[in-house]
């Protein structure tokens, strides 16, 4: 029961601890999962056995473990996002505030480049980068990152520009402070939070963008596992062996919904007027 007084939580609230309680155990899942399991890159018993003991979501139709593999794939959805979101963070945030402080020969030119980059269709700008480049998991990275830095860069321009004429900024300004000094104490620290709070949902997209990539066969290449080309590789079997469909999917989707919720739930923490 509640005490008296307290406020009964809201289903946002759950959904947002929820989503807390799952990616701890996704990442805890994704490090330790195949270590405690079999090799997940090798088969280790027969084909298209169901669940036991042994093998407790059963295997593959190699006879690889679909434990150790959704574990492995796991690991490679979090070190994909994570990393394209820390480089579209690092590009985004730069651009944009160079936009917004820099000599306008310099900004306008490179807001103008993050807008053109809006005219490509994410996931067709990433499969063209790929197709030049090659397939595996660091192209994947590499064309992620490209088509997710306009987004931030955007978002951290018109912050930034509504924070420049802000009382503190003019009068740090007017005491002489150099531009990197007002940047850094006075327009960053207000952008942190709801970086945060975005970066968690394009954290989902990224890793949809990863499996959508790894199901059409361009993204990560086999023997290593994503849920991506694990989805496309069960579709084959969905009819004798439905199981081999149902992990990955159940898993991307809890992952996409679980980001999802917490974005939500730090934008609520981060602007009072969002909250309920």
């Amino acid at each position: 029961m509640n005490s008296p007084g307290a406020k009964p939580k809201s289903r946002k609230e759950i959904a947002f601890w929820f989503g807390v309680g799952f990616l701890v155990l996704l990442v805890v899942f994704a490090i330790l999962g195949p270590l405690i399991r079999h090799d997940p890159l090798v088969p280790v018993s027969k084909p298209f056995l169901m669940p036991s003991g042994l093998h407790w979501l059963g295997t593959d139709e190699q006879g690889r473990d679909v434990f150790a593999r959704l574990a492995y794939g796991a690991r490679i959805s979090l070190v994909v996002g994570f990393t394209v979101q820390i480089l579209s963070l690092l590009v985004g945030v730069t651009v944009g505030l160079l936009g917004v402080f820099a000599p306008r020969w310099i900004g306008m030119p490179l807001m103008r480049f993050a807008d053109g980059m809006f005219a490509f269709p994410d996931i067709l700008l990433a499969i063209l980068i790929i197709g030049v480049w090659s397939m595996g998991l660091v192209p994947v990275i590499v064309a992620l990152a490209i088509t997710a830095w306009p987004a931030v860069a955007r978002l951290v321009y018109t912050q930034a520009l509504s924070l420049k004429d802000r009382e503190y900024v003019v009068a740090s300004q007017a005491m002489g402070a150099k531009t990197t000094y007002r940047v850094v104490r006075h327009v960053l620290p207000h952008l942190t939070g709801l970086l945060m709070a975005v970066a968690m949902v394009d954290l989902a997209g990224t890793i949809l963008a990863e499996s959508a990539l790894s199901f059409l066969g361009i993204g990560v290449q086999a023997p290593q596992p994503s849920w991506g080309s694990m989805i496309n590789i069960a579709r084959l079997d969905m009819q004798s062996n439905p199981q081999l469909l149902v992990w990955p999917c159940v898993i991307l989707c809890l992952t996409i919904f679980a980001l999802n919720f917490v974005g939500d739930g730090l934008r609520a923490r981060l602007d009072p007027k969002r909250a309920d």
